[in-house]
């Protein structure tokens, strides 16, 4: 998958609207241009291990930075690329993400989250331990990500597959959590990801639907199942960080 140039930093107000006082945008250089992504920082000015967010297929909303922010307040630095650009999709469009997604170049949107990865080791807050997680569309390229690009730290995909890819080229812990009722990012699925990963994989399989994390979609919103996925996220992504 392609790879990154050194990484520069600019920063400037946030294009979608999120608010927070430690996050900013950067523009991040690649081998296929540029990508723009939202970085949140944790409180303070010591280093911190960092967390790369990949968006559902609605793309990068004010519901994927509150997660961002979330990682920033547990300590982590925290960033979000726009793997569409600028496109953001209203929640409960289906039809539009559908055709959003599919459009998407999963081969560059790889290479773009690996330059980001490239980009936090660099940063002036981050240890370099850099893990990847994400959310549906985010969570299957969480799983390409962890294919393709090496040096990360851990991944921890929600619901979201990328199709057939060959898992023994995952170098790094895996924690995946999925719904019971989920026939697009399957359970059967995930366990064939597990019985190919040659590294340690955790599986979590939650009685709850698809999108379960997602707090602005009430229809499947499950609010013990997010808290409990949560909470064993991030105590899986500090032990592989510390």
């Amino acid at each position: 998958m392609a790879g990154s140039t050194p990484a520069q930093r600019t920063a400037s107000k946030c294009p979608w609207g999120y608010k927070h006082r430690m996050t900013q945008r950067v523009t991040i250089p690649t081998t296929t241009g540029e990508v723009s992504a939202v970085l949140t920082l944790p409180a303070g000015d010591a280093k911190a291990p960092a967390v790369v967010v990949l968006q559902e297929w609605w793309g990068v909303n004010d519901q994927l930075l509150s997660i961002a922010s979330k990682w920033a307040a547990a300590g982590f630095v925290a960033i979000v690329p726009d793997l569409y650009h600028g496109k953001v999709i209203p929640i409960g469009n289906a039809d539009e993400a559908g055709v959003a997604m599919k459009a998407l170049d999963f081969g560059k949107a790889v290479g773009e989250i690996g330059a980001t990865v490239a980009y936090l080791k660099e940063h002036a807050r981050c240890t370099g331990k850099v893990a990847v997680t994400g959310y549906c569309m985010g969570g299957a390229l969480t799983l390409a990500t962890a294919v393709n690009v090496r040096g990360l730290a851990a991944a921890v995909p929600f619901y979201g597959l990328p199709g057939d890819l060959d898992w023994s080229k995952i170098d790094v812990p895996v924690q995946a959590h999925f719904a019971k009722t989920d026939d697009w990012a399957t359970v059967a699925g995930a366990e064939k990801v597990k019985a190919g990963v040659k590294t340690p994989m955790q599986l979590h399989v939650y009685d709850a639907q698809h999108a379960f994390c997602n707090d602005q979609r009430p229809d499947v919103y499950d609010a013990e199942a997010c808290a409990q996925a949560w909470d064993r996220t991030v105590e899986f992504v500090r032990a592989h960080t510390a």
